[in-house]
């Protein structure tokens, strides 16, 4: 399917969602409340089949957070990316994806202790590199005086 042709397909099936042709993917953009769901049918719709996730990215936005996720069908080889925002920066949240895509299990666990950011019902939420003494030091707010690091 060519790019034309997903964001064609993507825009009929996903009608609440946000899809445009970026430079390289389509990108979709849904609500916190529709992400879970909306992975769901990414993966399990026959013409999708988005299969893989080889990469999320945990992203500070200036009043929130988000994630960005680079899907790709590995029987249709074609590649999209999935956004969502949650809904503050005091504690973001969004559903976890893991059990979509057994990857975002490691991803989720880098975004919650570098970002702050809780990914519900993930069944092994904790830090990953840092100790709680941290903080999140992808924040753009973060600033740590013991060890001198300022944004």
């Amino acid at each position: 399917m060519t790019n034309e042709e997903l964001q064609s397909y993507l825009t009929e099936r996903f009608t609440e969602a946000e899809i445009k042709l970026g430079t390289q993917y389509v990108e979709m953009t849904v609500t916190a409340a529709a992400l879970h769901e909306t992975a769901l049918q990414l993966k399990k719709l026959d013409k999708l089949s988005f299969d893989y996730l080889f990469c999320l990215t945990g992203v500070d936005y200036a009043e929130n957070m988000g994630i960005v996720y680079h899907l790709e069908s590995v029987e249709h080889r074609h590649v999209m990316v999935l956004k969502a925002k949650t809904a503050d920066r005091v504690s973001p949240a969004l559903d976890t994806v893991s059990d979509v895509w057994i990857t975002a299990k490691y991803h989720e666990r880098e975004a919650y202790d570098l970002l702050g950011i809780h990914f519900n019902n993930h069944t092994d939420l904790r830090r990953m590199f840092l100790d709680d003494s941290w903080g999140h030091p992808l924040r753009k707010d973060y600033v740590d005086e013991v060890r001198i690091v300022e944004r």
